[in-house]
């Protein structure tokens, strides 16, 4: 089985049941000296989500790992970008080539289908967020 994907986060706050952490990404860049000067160095704040039995265990400041499994990372990069270009692509090939509609109206309804996939993804939220579960764990 191949290894978790893990970061290390800060405990923001505990509420019933739930830990919030928050992650601080920096880009590939981040770490160069030269970043002040250059511009493109990004650095973001996340707030992860984490339901766990044992949330008591945690406060606010304490340093912790958060992981998911690869597997759930494949399927949410697949839900969030692979299944939108297949949406895309599908309304805009039926809409300008079986239908014969202009370009501009194809892409239209090609943006109109992606904002539809979007609102069903956010629909099945709940049964998506237990398909793609956190694991949480004191930093030693």
């Amino acid at each position: 089985m191949a290894a978790p994907i893990e970061h290390t986060g800060r405990v923001d706050r505990v509420e019933n049941g739930t830990v919030f952490v928050t992650i601080t990404s920096t880009s590939a860049c981040g770490s160069c000296k030269a970043r002040q000067a250059c511009g493109l160095a990004e650095t973001q704040e996340k707030t992860v989500v984490v339901k766990c039995d044992d949330a008591a265990a945690y406060a606010a400041g304490d340093t912790v790992v958060v992981g998911v499994r690869r597997s759930a990372g494949a399927l949410a990069v697949a839900l969030g970008y692979v299944g939108a270009l297949v949406v895309l692509l599908a309304v805009l090939l039926t809409t300008i080539g079986a239908l014969g509609w202009s370009e501009g109206a194809g892409a239209l309804a090609a943006l109109g289908g992606v904002a539809l996939y979007y609102l069903l993804l956010w629909g099945l939220r709940r049964k998506i967020e237990h398909t793609i579960q956190f694991t949480i764990t004191k930093n030693q």
